[in-house]
């Protein structure tokens, strides 16, 4: 391990979950970040920067601000999709080591499902070869790599249906999670199509949340109440907007992101404890473990076979029951680094993952449009 511990995450929590009628998404990420600030022994007084993505407000990190009552000295609005609040953990690590800030606050908050239009997407201005032809977004985008994958790899619908199983039992142990009965692969098999080869137990849930972290420079980590989770590595990437531009269907910026990230850190994918990967849908998974370098290109099938990603599997993964059980409120990814840090902190009860030391949790925004990873690491 290679990484200089000049920040780390010192706080997390998360809002109200599932269906939230009565909290809009100020109110969410207010609630988080309260919670979370007390999870670090620090108030909203010691807050100077402030890091916020959404489609809620024309700019959202000043109406949080004010909401929140912060005055900050750098703001960060940064967009990239579901991997924003991982380059936000970037990001924050930069602003940190140039000396600019000390504690930075990252939030999001959506009513995804009880009101969709706090956090509506508005449809690119360059998808004219996709709308017209009633390509639905963000399924069947994600709905044609399927395809490519299958017709090239010979990847079949059980094997994706193996991830969707492995994350229901992770989320079997987790109370926060919004659906924990068990599935079987024929559950996933004979859910309807959402878009074919997606079938409905494919498909991440809709759900209201909102998160925050808390990343503090070295010298505030004295001072605050728990373990600190150290940033040891940090890459982001992308390649496209539109998935009709995305090179290949099959490769991600992951094969970027991740490569940086896991330099910047100075392990290697075998010294990986815990893996959170973005799972919007189960070809997400597959795509990403390929692209990281878990296994080869093709072989993302074979690898997450057999419920190895499940609780007692050898690569435990989504241990907080993922976007596809746990929530999903449309940007995911800064419940993929609260997960991390718990089970760093070795808080998880009955889904903790035995001497978890180092976690990878890596981002996915857009259709498969950009990537963020970072590398975490517990003294």
């Amino acid at each position: 391990m290679k990484s200089d511990r000049t920040a780390a995450i010192v706080g997390v929590a998360e809002s109200d979950l599932g269906k939230t009628p009565n909290k809009n998404v100020l109110q969410l990420q207010a609630q988080a970040a309260k919670v979370a600030l007390a999870d670090a022994g620090l108030t909203k007084d010691d807050v100077d920067a402030l890091f916020t993505a959404g489609n809620w407000a024309w700019a959202p990190s000043l109406m949080l601000a004010e909401y929140l009552g912060i005055d900050t000295k750098y703001t960060d609005s940064t967009n990239i999709g579901g991997s924003s609040f991982e380059a936000h953990v970037g990001h924050a690590v930069a602003g940190i080591e140039a000396g600019l800030f000390e504690v930075a606050l990252i939030t999001y908050g959506s009513t995804n499902r009880t009101n969709p239009m706090n956090s509506t997407f508005r449809a690119p201005l360059t998808a004219q070869y996709e709308l017209p032809y009633g390509l639905p977004t963000p399924v069947g985008a994600y709905a044609l790599a399927a395809t490519r994958h299958m017709h090239q790899y010979g990847t079949t619908s059980e094997q994706l249906a193996e991830v969707s199983v492995a994350t229901r039992k992770w989320a079997s142990m987790n109370e926060k999670a919004y659906k924990r009965e068990p599935i079987e692969i024929s559950d996933v098999l004979h859910s309807r199509y959402i878009a074919e080869p997606l079938h409905l137990l494919d498909c991440c849930l809709v759900t209201d949340g909102g998160g925050a972290v808390i990343v503090a420079s070295k010298e505030v980590v004295a001072r605050t109440k728990k373990r600190p989770v150290w940033i040891l590595g940090h890459g982001e990437a992308n390649s496209h907007n539109t998935i009709v531009n995305m090179p290949d269907l099959t490769v991600t910026s992951a094969r970027e992101s991740g490569q940086r990230a896991f330099e910047m850190a100075g392990v290697s994918r075998t010294e990986i404890d815990v893996a959170e990967i973005y799972d919007s849908f189960t070809i997400t998974v597959l795509l990403t473990l390929e692209s990281l370098g878990f296994c080869e290109p093709g072989e993302g099938g074979a690898f997450v076979s057999g419920q190895r990603t499940a609780p007692s599997g050898d690569f435990p993964m989504n241990t907080n029951g993922g976007g596809l059980s746990y929530g999903h409120p449309g940007m995911y990814g800064i419940f993929l680094l609260i997960e991390a840090v718990r089970q760093l902190r070795d808080e998880c009860e009955a889904r903790q993952v035995d001497n978890a030391e180092i976690a990878l949790v890596h981002g996915t925004g857009g259709v498969l449009s950009s990537t963020s990873t970072v590398i975490l690491g517990r003294d």
